[in-house]
């Protein structure tokens, strides 16, 4: 029995793309109905969509603010949806989406209301490579981004962001998808915080390596009796002022003191 359900055991890898309203939640619920009313439309009529759906190969998972679409045709499927669904967007300004492809382990799960429906990592990095954007965002995993690259119609439209620290500490290779019609130019929020960290750091290695170099020179360039290297004041030289000044009270302490003996005197 063990070994039968061990055979049952398989696999499945899922292209996932989420997508999420931004600021959803500072809406009224009626705006909120709407817009998601709206979304629907604009993602059930892309081409990517209805053929998956019509193959058997969609999963299709609320998410309250937005929504994963899980397909099971191909790696582009996903960043193929989200160029559809950017394109569609222009006529409806008022939905700012931002959203996250991955591809990875998914599993299906029946839920509270006994259907089908699906989890696992392939989702949750999906989620996670989302979380790195802002509105007007397209982002994608480094994983997907190489399966990608290998075809000369998308190689033009990725654009390498490096790493983002994602929940618990993860830190994820995330590339951004953009030409002139659809996608966000602009760095995400996260990496220009991330950028200026990593600035001051480097800045803060500065100051200590020269504060280094400083001390070094200082060693090096004075010695005492004993060949320990010390830093020492050079002594200030007393001004004219001062050396007539003690000159003149030399003088009149010997007046004070009677003639010298020794001395000749004018009368002899």
């Amino acid at each position: 029995m063990a070994d039968e359900q061990k055979t049952n055991l398989r696999l499945d890898i899922g292209h996932v793309l989420f997508i999420d309203i931004v600021g959803y939640s500072k809406l009224l619920l009626k705006q909120q109905s709407e817009l998601l009313r709206e979304l629907n439309e604009i993602v059930s009529g892309t081409s990517e969509f209805r053929e998956a759906e019509s193959a058997g190969k969609l999963i299709r998972l609320p998410t309250g603010d937005g929504m994963a679409l899980v397909f099971r045709t191909n790696p582009e499927a996903p960043a193929q949806c989200a160029v559809e669904i950017a394109r569609a967007l222009k006529s409806h300004p008022a939905i700012q989406l931002r959203m996250g492809i991955h591809s990875g382990p998914v599993n299906e799960i029946v839920d509270v209301n006994q259907r089908a429906n699906i989890a696992g990592a392939g989702i949750n990095m999906a989620q996670r490579v989302m979380d790195c954007g802002d509105a007007g965002h397209i982002l994608l995993s480094k994983h997907v981004a190489e399966d990608l690259e290998q075809d000369d119609r998308w190689r033009p439209l990725l654009h390498d962001l490096g790493t983002c620290e994602v929940k618990h500490g993860v830190r994820v290779g995330v590339t951004n998808l953009y030409s002139d019609e659809v996608g966000n130019p602009q760095l995400p929020k996260k990496f220009q915080a991330l950028q200026k960290r990593r600035s001051r750091v480097r800045w803060a290695k500065v100051g200590v390596a020269l504060g280094d170099c400083r001390c070094l020179h200082l060693r090096f360039t004075q010695t005492d009796s004993l060949g320990t290297k010390r830093c020492r004041k050079k002594p200030r030289r007393p001004s004219f002022r001062k050396s007539e000044r003690r000159k003149s009270q030399r003088l009149l302490h010997r007046g004070r003191a009677g003639p010298n003996p020794d001395q000749p005197r004018a009368d002899r």
